[in-house]
């Protein structure tokens, strides 16, 4: 998944396994060879979570605790021992390593390992040819040993633009999807090797969605295979048009429906999520649409069904009933998305951003909206709204703060909900860590921590 500018495409599931990473097993006797990790992002297999977040030109991983985010971190750079690579300006690209992260057990010995693209990287005297480094985990955690995934391209194609996983065959083995800058996604097949090696690899593309600008990951029918949706821009009818384009897990990964959203403008840096918010077995995709009313912002939500994504989207807005404030002119409703169930009744809800938004006399201060899932999955209805001045909220409400520049919603205390970490403007180090219990989400016993809310979930 990448950082486009500021924010990270939310790669997400709400159920208690995780559609694309999260829960792989739910296996819980120690870690052995045989066994592969629990969690597709404990990278030292002490049982729990672990965070990575990645910057224009490093990854720093904080280890997990059974509280949330530890104190132990490691910042990683190509100039990191063992890492391939060259660091800094690549033939006039700025550096791209940790613009997109993947996280799976992809050699399956019970250590979750990080996929790493670099869309920059000069290959082969290719500049911004692009490439994907593989960190492998192990007992001390990340670092010891690292592989670059293997590519035929060519310069300027920024292969590793997008990173995703899933089992996209359905063999029970992690796979990694590699989209590139102009056009193609590659999809790796399990099992892959520090050595170097991988399954299968194919390419998949459509013409009419001629830039992809996100990948998301879940399963959106009922079989076992994950599925996945490339979002992006594509020339059609003479008018740039945002669309998502479904690919078909299985034994044979098929092209599936092109749904267009949005043929008003582009929008570069799209968010998308998958999960099931009305339990009725396929995987809902939803996905940002900013443009939407003069970036007043809007989801769009594209329903599931045995064959793929339904026929008609439906759209959610701050004008819709049930969601607090109004839909203003720049609001940017959408900026951040990630899915979770916040009050243990087992619908995912959905935290939403509004990075734009007014709070009181304060202009772009930004909030955070959460939305219930349930029989009738989002219908805006009981939805929760937290900002700075928010009562219990540490902080206070500043110009420009972009206050859910980036949100997570992950149980990282391990009670049974998806407790709310909220970042602010990408430059910003600090995190609203809000806790979540039967009841949703609360300010009580807010704190601020130092990851921000921008790991791969």
């Amino acid at each position: 998944m990448s950082i486009r500018t500021t924010a990270r495409l939310v790669l997400a599931t709400a159920t208690s396994v995780a559609l694309a990473g999260g829960l792989l097993t739910l296996s819980t006797g120690p870690v052995t060879a045989a066994t592969p990790a629990r969690y597709a992002d404990d990278y030292n297999g002490d049982g729990y979570r672990d965070y990575a977040v990645g910057d224009s030109d490093s990854v720093t991983v904080t280890y997990g605790t059974a509280t949330g985010p530890g104190t132990r971190s490691k910042r990683f750079t190509q100039n990191s021992a063992g890492i391939p690579g060259t660091a800094g300006d690549a033939g006039g690209y700025s550096d791209g390593f940790g613009s997109a992260l993947a996280n799976a057990d992809l050699n399956r010995d019970g250590y979750a390992d990080l996929a790493i693209g670099d869309r920059s990287e000069k290959v082969i005297g290719k500049a911004g040819a692009g490439a994907v480094t593989i960190l492998w985990g192990a007992r001390a955690g990340l670092g010891a040993k690292a592989s670059r995934i293997p590519v035929t391209t060519h310069a300027d194609y920024g292969f590793g633009n997008e990173v995703v996983s899933g089992d996209f065959n359905g063999d029970g083995k992690p796979d990694l999807a590699i989209a590139d800058g102009v056009g193609t996604v590659y999809i790796y097949r399990g099992g892959f090797s520090p050595t170097g090696t991988t399954g299968r690899v194919t390419r998949h593309e459509n013409w009419d969605l001629g830039e992809p600008t996100g990948l998301v990951a879940g399963r959106v029918t009922k079989d076992k295979a994950t599925d996945l949706y490339v979002l992006g821009q594509g020339n059609i009818g003479d008018r740039m048009t945002q669309a998502a384009w479904f690919l078909r897990g299985g034994a044979t990964i098929t092209s599936g429906k092109l749904t267009t959203y949005n043929n008003s403008q582009p929008d570069y840096r799209p968010t998308g999520v998958i999960a099931d918010f009305d339990r009725n077995g396929y995987g809902d995709l939803v996905v940002s649409d900013i443009p939407y009313n003069k970036t007043a912002g809007s989801i769009v939500i594209l329903r599931g069904s045995s064959t793929g994504p339904v026929s008609r989207y439906s759209r959610l807005t701050q004008a819709s009933s049930g969601v607090h404030t109004d839909a203003t002119k720049g609001d940017a409703f959408g900026y951040s998305l990630s899915a979770g169930d916040t009050n243990r009744d087992g619908y995912p809800d959905l935290a939403v951003s509004s990075v734009g938004e007014k709070v009181g006399s304060v202009s772009n201060a930004g909030g955070v909206h959460v939305l219930r899932g349930g029989r009738n999955g989002l219908p805006g209805s009981g939805s929760q709204w937290f900002t700075r001045a928010s009562a219990g909220v540490p902080g206070d409400a500043t110009n420009y703060g972009s206050f859910g520049h980036a949100v997570r919603l992950r149980d990282s205390d391990r009670d049974g909900d998806a407790d709310l970490l909220i970042s602010e403007r990408y430059y910003d180090t600090g995190t609203v860590l809000l806790r979540a219990g039967a009841g949703g989400i609360t300010t009580r016993a807010a704190s601020e921590i130092s990851v921000r809310a921008e790991f791969p979930q």
